[in-house]
Parts: structure tokens; C-alpha cells; sequence
């Protein structure tokens, strides 16, 4: 062992050398880890969507996207309100009874699939092969529909017919109703997608 004398230059600059790689590794490590955060994109994709449908009048449908998915909001006349009741016989599950935890909230699990009558939201994908289908809300015979045609969405890509509830049709390719996802109404005139409780 030496007992020479600590020659203080060379320590002054290996503490710089070292302060300054020390620095260098940490400037390179932070957006390193930043690339572990979630994107500004992926966090909306993820939230919630908040909707005011104050201008949205009976027969008309606004469309929002919410998790990269068209999320309709109809609002529905008396008239078709009042034709739902009537669809039971010809739709393959009336009562939402098909993977109800998936397709269909509890508080939607009922003739209107929705919270208030007269507005009805559901995810715009068919449940076949995900095309989106098509609004054909007036009544009557048209292309590609039948004769007591009622209103409701049609599927361009297989031809599966939903009602104004988003209930699939019997002998269609779709095998489950259209989905409803979870909402919540924030006041009479505005609707929050993507959540269902409030904090």
C-alpha cells in the first residue's frame, strides 16, 4: 500500500466525469420510461365520452366514437317506442338474454334496451362480422328490407336486420343483439359513455 499523496486535480475530474455520465444515463433512461406511459391517444380511447344530445330531436341519431367505436345516441319517437313492444315473435332475443353481461347492462335489459324510453345508445358494429350497419328508420317496403319493414338498422355487408332497440332479427347472420355499452346520464340533457357509477 502506497501512502503517496491524492493528486485533488485528477479526483476533481473523475467526480465530473462521473456527475456528467451519471447525468447522461439519466437523460437517456427518463424518455425510455416515458415509453411505458399509455399515449395521450390510448388515454381517450380508454375515457369516457360526454354527450349533449339537447339538440338531438325525435327520429334523428348522432354518432360519437368512444374506444375507436361508433357509439350511436337515437332518439326515438313515440311511434317507434310504441312499435317495440310489438317485435317480440320476430326477433331472435327479444329480452337481451344472450351474454347479457357482455351486450347488455342490467339497467338496459329491458324492451327498449335503454335507460329512458326514447334514447337508445348502442356500440354501431353488427355482430357478425363488425361491419357497421346502415339507419333505416322509416317504416315501410324499401330495398333489401321487408314489406312491414318497422325501422331500424340494416347491415350492408350479410343483410342482418336490427329493430330501434338494436335487437337482432330471427334467421340473420348476426347471432347476438347489437351492444349496449355502459352510460350514465350526467343531467336530462347530457350522457356519459364508457361509465355507469358515479365516484
Amino acid at each position: 500500500m502506497s501512502n503517496q499523496p491524492v493528486d485533488q486535480s485528477r479526483r476533481t475530474w473523475v467526480t465530473i466525469a462521473c456527475v456528467a455520465g451519471g447525468a447522461g444515463g439519466v437523460a437517456a433512461a427518463v424518455p425510455f420510461a416515458l415509453t411505458f406511459q399509455p399515449s395521450e391517444r390510448a388515454l381517450a380511447a380508454g375515457s369516457s365520452v360526454e354527450v349533449d344530445i339537447s339538440g338531438l330531436k325525435p327520429g334523428e341519431m348522432a354518432t360519437v366514437e368512444w374506444r375507436g367505436k361508433p357509439v350511436w345516441i337515437v332518439r326515438r319517437t313515440p311511434e317507434q317506442v310504441a312499435a317495440l313492444d310489438k317485435l317480440a315473435s320476430e326477433l331472435a332475443d327479444p329480452n337481451s338474454e344472450r351474454k347479457p353481461g357482455e351486450l347488455t347492462p342490467e339497467y338496459a335489459r329491458n324492451v327498449h334496451r335503454s335507460i329512458k324510453n326514447d334514447v337508445f345508445v348502442a356500440v354501431g358494429i353488427c355482430t357478425h362480422l363488425g361491419c357497421s350497419p346502415t339507419s333505416k328508420f322509416q317504416a315501410g317496403p324499401q330495398a333489401s328490407l321487408p314489406d312491414n319493414w318497422p325501422g331500424g338498422f340494416l347491415c350492408p355487408c350479410h343483410g342482418s336486420t336490427f329493430d330501434l332497440a338494436g335487437r337482432v332479427y330471427k334467421n340473420k347472420p348476426a347471432p347476438d343483439n347489437l351492444e349496449v355499452p355502459q352510460h350514465m346520464y350526467l343531467s336530462d340533457t347530457k350522457i356519459l359513455i364508457g361509465e355507469d357509477k358515479k365516484a
